[in-house]
């Protein structure tokens, strides 16, 4: 017999799941005219990286073709007739000398789009709408919102185009979009600050939340009545594929086990500046993510003394969130990566890369296995 706090229990934790809703990629990193990796790629197989290692219990939905390369932890809808989307990542490091990674990004093929049927029939507390290469549609968002109590959406998935002769990504303003009548049922748009000037941010926050990253400078969160700027971490840029993804993950992840909001970003820029320090996929250091969990849950036990619980996303700085950050800085600086850095120059990067970027997948095949890689690669001018 269920008892009624077993049967509150179980409704709460079936309430704390979340829905992540976009497609996984193959990701092709190209530098000086070279292939330097072949990874597991698409803003949701960062976040769930994120959440496998903070123990966020999730539902995916992603769609592949047949020939997707990787067994994951949550498996994609496969489309037998479609290739899996697949990404070029041209980069030239160092230019206007300041060690900037500039990157053009090509779409070169891509899977079926997510539909609203293709959604589980089910009620999650949080949906993110994180598509890349434009496989979620307005109508998909907009039953991701009546299926979900907040939805959390990255402008990446919404103001995204590709061109019709070589798949080069481009940007649109938001407004053009038919997704923007959908922004005042949304709960947080996430964009980074290059992304933010396709939207009129101060017209945006009167309907929601937006969070704009800013690499090396942190975040900054506006919300209606104000606004907040969230310190970032020191970190040794590798390659900036999915950071915002991770810090993504990493802000999500900490809003779901309780955190306020400024205590959340302080969490996505702590996973967002681990990202970039490795090629593809990230490994985090286990001893880190226990340190890093430990202290979330003290964070959150805290801050139930301070404030009263409920829904609503908190915006304000909450007591100790400066110790918070001093904490994450500290864990960070004594728990380095578990893996060797990579350096893109280094003859067996590729090897390393190989062996170590995905690590809660298996059967991590060898690079260039699939012969779509193996195809000239154009030189980009």
């Amino acid at each position: 017999m269920v008892t009624t706090a077993e049967s509150a229990a179980h409704k709460s934790q079936q309430q704390s799941r979340v829905l992540i809703v976009g497609n996984y990629c193959h990701d092709v990193l190209i530098q000086n005219n070279a292939v330097k990796a072949v990874s597991l790629g698409g803003a949701a197989s960062f976040i769930s990286n994120v959440f496998n290692g903070l123990s966020v219990s999730c539902n995916l939905v992603s769609k592949v073709g047949e020939d997707f390369k990787y067994t994951v932890s949550y498996t994609p809808i496969v489309i037998p007739t479609l290739k899996t989307t697949v990404f070029h990542s041209y980069f030239d490091p160092g230019l206007h000398g300041n060690d900037h990674q500039d990157r053009i990004l090509k779409r070169v093929c891509a899977c079926d789009p997510i539909r609203p049927s293709d959604l589980p029939d089910t009620r999650f507390k949080y949906g993110m709408g994180v598509g890349v290469g434009g496989e979620i549609l307005p109508e998909t968002l907009e039953r991701m919102i009546e299926i979900c109590d907040v939805v959390f959406a990255d402008i990446q998935a919404l103001i995204r185009v590709f061109d019709s002769v070589d798949g080069t990504v481009k940007l649109v303003k938001l407004e053009e979009t038919g997704f923007y009548p959908l922004l005042p049922r949304i709960g947080v748009l996430k964009a980074s600050s290059e992304e933010a000037v396709f939207m009129d941010v101060e017209e945006v926050r009167k309907w929601c939340c937006v969070v704009v990253t800013n690499g090396k400078h942190g975040c900054k969160v506006y919300w209606k009545d104000g606004e907040l700027g969230i310190s970032p971490f020191l970190a040794n840029q590798d390659d900036p594929t999915g950071a915002g993804d991770s810090f993504f993950g990493g802000f999500v992840a900490g809003l779901v086990q309780g955190l306020a909001v400024p205590d959340a970003a302080l969490l996505g820029n702590l996973f967002g500046s681990l990202s970039v320090e490795q090629v593809g996929l990230p490994k985090f250091d286990t001893r880190l993510l226990q340190r890093v969990k430990d202290e979330v849950q003290r964070r959150k036990m805290q801050c139930l003394l301070h404030e009263k619980s409920d829904d609503e996303l908190k915006f304000l700085r909450p007591v100790g969130h400066e110790q918070f950050h001093t904490f994450l800085v500290a864990a960070r600086l004594i728990t380095p990566c578990s893996i060797e850095e990579h350096q893109w120059n280094s003859p067996s990067s590729t090897m390393e890369m190989e062996q170590t970027a995905v690590p809660h997948y298996t059967k991590q095949p060898k690079l260039l296995a699939n012969p779509m890689y193996e195809e000239p690669i154009q030189r980009v001018e």
